[in-house]
């Protein structure tokens, strides 16, 4: 198909940039889950939060957006994952107990090419990390975990934060109860 007309090749170009967009907002992440293949997660119906999480503390506002409540967020997704895999939470005796820390480690290296001199240089790449842990409500011990890292990115958007934190969640629960 040739793009003759100035709207389809700006349409073609339009849908070509979100794509891209899209895809360059998530494709540092990655994802890792370990689960206990003993177990049939079909038994456990019901949830409850473990405790308090805390994602980070950033009293400047650098890592975590000041006006987003980032461990609701994650909670919200979480929940949302949990419903989607046929969980309910509940206030008391839960069958499983659901954990999550989050956090930015700002002193990881990587080697990286210099866009000047085209060699290789040692450049600070901070990383945020998102890990979701199953706890067995009756034996007290982890059966599932997931785990997300990517590229810390300062002073994102709302918006792109959310994004960022919808996509390791739900990649993180992708595999979830399936042997």
């Amino acid at each position: 198909m040739l793009l003759n007309t100035p709207i389809k090749f700006f349409t073609a170009f339009f849908v070509s940039f979100l794509l891209s967009s899209c895809v360059t907002l998530t494709e540092d992440i990655t994802v890792e889950t370990q689960s206990d293949s003993t177990i049939n997660y079909d038994t456990y119906k019901t949830y409850a939060w473990s405790g308090k999480a805390q994602i980070i503390f950033d009293a400047i506002g650098q890592w975590e957006q000041p006006t987003l409540d980032t461990d609701e967020e994650v909670k919200f997704i979480i929940s949302r994952e949990l419903r989607t895999h046929g969980l309910h939470q509940v206030n008391e005796n839960p069958d499983l107990y659901v954990s999550f820390i989050a956090g930015v480690d700002t002193t990881i290296l990587e080697l990286k090419e210099d866009p000047n001199s085209e060699k290789k240089v040692l450049t600070n790449v901070p990383k945020a990390a998102l890990t979701i842990a199953l706890i067995d409500g009756n034996s007290g011990y982890t059966i599932w975990l997931g785990h997300a890292v990517g590229n810390a990115q300062p002073q994102q958007t709302i918006e792109n934060i959310r994004k960022r934190i919808d996509y390791a969640v739900s990649e993180i629960f992708k595999d979830y109860n399936k042997k």
